[in-house]
């Protein structure tokens, strides 16, 4: 059997450092600090020596994974979109055009998909489909950007619960992490995710006339931006945890009125 080269070795290394803190990151989301290192094992599917072999605590692992996320932190507010962000509009009650959701199971209503009735042949449903695909463009309507950013951001940590972490330990100011660990992490994230979002507000402020040609003092900037992140973490903790953050990201920025 031909050996490994160098580069084959490192690949390796690579790729299994990505699954450890992958599969950290999981775990971290339902039990937090009450992670173990053979709870990291089980969901990666490695032996607990293969994890150990590259993490000897869940302190050093914890403090990779949140340096590892800070580098895809800033890709949402850079991120070009081909084609705007749309967020279907609520019809109201009394509109005989309101289109009902989805159960939670991902069930169509009753009544068959979208309310509609079953039609008797193809025609019909290729008629009903149009009518209904009509309703649900006539509701869309265009994100701005700060809500563009937010929808972003929500479906990013839908599929990267690493960067939902971040986040969400750098509102706490990364308290669980010692301070010699966490001061240089609060200080990159300012950096590289606080100030770039806190500039994006203010234009969008300026682009929707609430600014009235006053910018907000720096520090003022920076606690709008933190205090939206914490918003928006914790509106997304309830739909990452049932699997529909994706889904739902739309709904929230709504919510926020982003």
């Amino acid at each position: 059997m031909t050996p490994r080269t160098k580069e084959q070795n490192e690949e390796i290394r690579l790729r299994r450092l990505t699954q450890i803190r992958k599969a950290a990151a999981d775990v971290f989301l339902n039990k937090g600090n009450l992670l173990e290192i053979r709870d990291v094992a089980a969901q990666a599917g490695l032996g607990y020596g293969t994890v150990y072999h590259y993490y000897s605590n869940k302190g050093d692992l914890l403090y990779d994974l949140l340096w590892d996320a800070l580098e895809r932190a800033g890709g949402w507010l850079k991120a070009p979109q081909e084609a705007p962000l749309k967020v279907p509009l609520k019809a109201s009650p009394e509109s005989p055009q309101e289109v009902p959701r989805a159960s939670a199971s991902g069930e169509a209503p009753a009544g068959g998909h979208f309310g509609l009735t079953a039609a008797a042949d193809t025609g019909n449903l290729a008629a009903a489909d149009s009518r209904s695909g009509s309703r649900e463009t006539a509701a869309a309507a265009e994100l701005g950007p700060v809500a563009a950013a937010g929808v972003r951001l929500l479906q990013l940590w839908a599929e990267d619960h690493a960067l939902y972490l971040l986040h969400k330990l750098a509102g706490e100011g990364f308290a669980s992490l010692p301070e010699a660990r966490s001061a240089p992490l609060s200080a990159a994230f300012r950096r590289e995710v606080l100030a770039p979002f806190a500039a994006l507000l203010e234009t969008g402020r300026a682009a929707d006339g609430a600014a009235d040609g006053n910018m907000e003092e720096p520090p003022y900037q920076l606690q709008r931006a933190e205090m939206l992140l914490a918003a928006l973490v914790g509106c997304a903790s309830l739909s990452l945890r049932r699997g529909r953050l994706h889904e739902e990201a739309g709904d929230i920025a709504c919510f926020l009125k982003l």
